[in-house]
């Protein structure tokens, strides 16, 4: 969307000049500069908002606020803070549903912008604020300390309000090109006023709790991404809404500092692709850890996007459900004919059936394959010829070769290649004073691995020093490291050295950490999916409380501190293991906006004791489970996100979240299958479940159970109708015996078992259980129970499949009342009824 005057924001508050501009990003979320609502080093007091633009039809809305980020129950923001701020409005504000589209601006030719706000000069003599429009160049470079430099060739005519005359724009967003870039945030007196500076909003992105805000309370469809803006950059659809081309799914990962083309090996994916069987173009790279597939791919899919493809998709394959996920994404933003966003299995299916046939050139890449069979089913076919896939995993495995595949072998780079690394890194960072006579030395010691040299340089660049400095370094610790990291725990074949590298940098980490939170961070980190986890996580009391208990002090006899830690102490220390290469932290990325590579996340469970991984184990369950929503359906993309993060963590603590019983996250991950439809998935899920339950708790366990009832409803769900009902029977006798008739639990596989014969076509039984369902719930939770409302529910539908249709119209409509009384006429249920 472009600037849109009836979004426009006067700002007021108790200050003494307390007022400024804004812009609403949602119905009641309110963009505008931390200044003005932190005048003098204080928080202001009252704040008044007037929303629109006197001169449309809907005229101006008086609002409330508050200030919502920063939290002013934080205390005060840090003399650095980023000069950008969040309001709340006490009610809504009706505007179109469109949502802000953020940019990043770039490039050597100066861009346009544009904006809108209420600046001091433009108050007329009845203290009436008007609004100014701001237009000018952004240029191409910027020297402004405070953010962007906007140049504007119409200013006020000198001597009027010569003090500070466009104070009152303060707050103001900046457009290019159709995308915010940034907030006006002061003027420039040195400048004769012809200039305004503006905090770039990319910065803000990267901040806790902003992006989340914007993504929850934004106007429907406001995501955290940002687009490059340049003078050349369009909209990405036409005002007719058709999809303009190319578009990119994922994003494609951007590449590293010192980025090595690796010139051979791209030659060999380019002849592998064009060599390739005429069905389709496809190659699988294989490698162990850390040697830079990914970086290839991402390298392969940028160059794709430079030479005119169409689409590209980048799509996380550790686990299927993440590559259901990315093709449903891709299918809803080509708007696919048959796309409906409500079972994403299908939408994904209407992806491969278009790019089967489709003139338009396409590159899917699946990164990281750990499931060759699972993903086999979503291999894309190009029948045209027009589209190829680019695959990376760590697997040797016959199911990712044949059938017009071809498999290319990345191993790590060639001494000129590690040369060329360092050379580069260092020298881009003016550090080229740190190489010298060891520099060849020092990357064959690092057995020239890609990561592994990542991490000494930024290891070397961080801490100033030579390659000399650092090899002594390296091989002294090595020799200490002897007992931590023994050769018999690398059965991978990762090699010892990058665990030696990870360690130094860690040291040289938790000695700039000024938070005492790093290690225990990373620790957490360690455990949970490498493809990325929600930074969202690191908001929930569950971790914020653990890092709180599990400080480490900066000395071996300094005391842990023992004040409550905060999400943005907890970011920090994010960033701090972002800088010394440890993980990557980009909230651009959400809900995978923390990431750690595999071989480095091995490396550090490797130091943990079995003690520490039980108590790590219970936090990022906890907090997983905190942040998991009601309701999946609206989340897509976090809900795959924490699945595919339950799964990690359980695979890599084994039974320890299974003591003293199963933890509820095992179960949420569960019932998450079955809500997105993933029949398949669940089936799979749930029997081993049910298998891992029977081994550690016993058969006659309630969790037992209840992981059995899980798989009889996948079972159904999945068209197995008759094995759901002899599960369903077996544990519906199980559950009487050792839980009783009147358990909740009972109840709920009884009403599952009257569904299952329902839809089997057993009516008659499905009647009688249905009444014996309802008097029970009625007696035993209450009339107004959703659990009892379900149950009227589904005995309505059966009296209606029975053809008694007169006695299921009156039982719907007892329902439909009882549910506007009791959970609200927009509730979900309330709708389904």
């Amino acid at each position: 969307m472009t600037l849109d005057p009836q979004r426009l924001v006067l700002v007021r508050t108790t200050a003494p000049d307390g007022v400024g501009s804004g812009y609403l990003l949602g119905p009641q979320l309110v963009l505008t500069a931390l200044h003005v609502v932190f005048p003098d080093s204080q928080w202001a007091g009252q704040v008044e908002t007037q929303v629109g633009h006197p001169r449309y039809e809907t005229g101006l809305v008086d609002r409330g606020a508050e200030v919502c980020w920063p939290d002013p129950r934080d205390g005060t923001p840090a003399e650095d803070a980023l000069d950008v701020a969040l309001l709340w409005l006490n009610e809504p504000v009706a505007t179109d549903d469109q949502p802000v589209r953020w940019g990043q601006p770039g490039g050597v030719v100066p861009v346009r912008f544009e904006g809108a706000g209420f600046p001091a000069f433009a108050v007329d003599t009845e203290s009436v604020a008007q609004v100014e429009y701001l237009r000018g160049e952004l240029p191409a470079v910027s020297t402004s300390s405070s953010g962007w430099v906007l140049d504007c060739p119409v200013w006020p005519a000198p001597g009027r309000n010569a003090v500070r005359p466009w104070a009152g724009a303060s707050g103001s967003a900046v457009f290019c090109h159709g995308r915010l870039v940034g907030v006006a945030v002061e003027d420039n007196k040195a400048m004769d006023w012809r200039r305004l500076h503006a905090t770039p909003i990319h910065e803000a992105l990267s901040l806790p709790g902003f992006a989340d805000l914007i993504t929850r309370h934004g106007h429907p469809g406001t995501t955290s991404l940002l687009e490059d803006v340049t003078s050349e950059t369009t909209a990405a659809r036409s005002d007719s809404g058709e999809v303009v081309w190319p578009v990119e799914i994922g994003p494609v990962p951007t590449l590293a500092s010192a980025f090595q083309p690796r010139s051979a090996l791209r030659q060999a994916v380019d002849d592998a692709r064009s060599s390739g069987a005429a069905v389709v173009l496809t190659q699988v790279l294989s490698g162990g850890g850390g040697v830079g597939k990914t970086q290839l791919a991402a390298a392969c899919a940028i160059d794709a996007l430079r030479d005119g493809v169409d689409l590209v998709v980048w799509a996380a394959a550790t686990e299927t459900q993440q590559v259901i996920t990315q093709y449903a994404q891709g299918a809803a933003r080509i708007r696919m004919p048959g796309a409906t966003g409500q079972d994403p299995e299908s939408d994904a299916r209407a992806l491969l059936e278009w790019l089967a046939t489709t003139p338009q050139r396409w590159l899917v890449v699946l990164d990281d394959i750990t499931d060759p069979d699972g993903v086999s089913r979503w291999w894309p076919v190009s029948r045209s010829g027009t589209g190829w896939v680019l695959a990376t995993t760590r697997l040797k495995d016959a199911h990712l070769t044949g059938g017009g595949r071809t498999r290319v072998d990345i191993d790590v780079y060639t001494p000129q290649e590690a040369d060329a690394y360092l050379q580069t890194r260092l020298t881009s960072e003016n550090m080229i004073h740190l190489l010298d006579d060891q520099t060849a030395a020092l990357a064959d010691a690092l057995g020239h691995l890609p990561l592994a040299l990542s991490h000494a340089a930024a290891y070397m660049i961080n801490e100033e020093l030579t390659c000399t400095a650092y090899l002594n370094l390296f091989t002294h610790r090595q020799t200490r490291l002897s007992q931590a990291l023994p050769e018999t725990a690398d059965t991978e074949g990762y090699g010892r050295q990058i665990a030696t590298t990870l360690l130094i940098s860690l040291d040289a980490a938790q000695a700039a950490d000024t938070t005492c939170l790093a290690a225990p961070a990373l620790h957490i980190a360690a455990l949970l999916d490498p493809a990325g986890h929600p930074h969202a996580l690191w908001t929930t009391p569950p971790l914020l409380n653990y890092l709180t208990a599990h400080r480490t002090p900066s000395h071996p006899h300094e005391p842990a501190k023992q004040t409550q830690v905060t999400s943005g102490q907890a970011h920090t220390a994010l960033r701090l293991l972002h800088r010394y290469a440890l993980l990557t932290c980009d909230q651009r990325t959400e809900p995978r906006g923390v990431r750690i590579h595999a071989l480095t996340a091995r490396a550090v469970r490797e130091t943990t004791t079995e003690d520490q991984q039980a108590l790590l184990a219970a936090a990022a369950a906890d907090a997983l489970l905190e942040l998991w929503p009601e309701v999946d359906q609206p989340h897509p993309d976090l809900a795959a996100s924490l699945r595919a993060n339950t799964d990690a963590l359980a695979g890599h603590t084994q039974d320890q979240l299974w003591h003293p019983d199963a933890h509820p996250v095992l179960y949420r991950a569960g019932t998450s299958l079955l809500n997105a439809g993933l029949a398949a998935s669940a089936t799979a899920y749930w029997q081993d479940m049910t298998t891992a339950s029977e081994r550690l708790l016993g058969d006659d366990h309630s969790h037992t159970l209840a992981a059995r009832a899980h798989l009889a409803v996948s079972y159904g769900q999945a068209g197995r109708a008759g094995e759901a009902i002899l599960i369903e029977e077996r544990v519906l006798l199980d559950s009487e015996r050792v839980l009783g008739d009147d358990h909740p639990d009972t109840l709920t596989v009884r009403a599952n078992l009257a569904v299952s014969y329902w839809e089997a076509g057993r009516t008659g039984e499905a009647i009688g259980l249905l009444e014996q369902v309802v008097a029970d719930r009625e007696r035993v939770l209450g009339d107004d129970h959703p659990d009892t409302l379900t149950g009227r529910s589904n005995l309505a539908s059966s009296y209606r499949q029975a053809g008694r249709t007169g006695e299921a119209i009156g039982l719907l409509e007892q329902v439909v009342a009882d549910r506007e009384r009791v959970l609200g006429d927009d509730h979900p249920d309330t709708l389904t009824a």
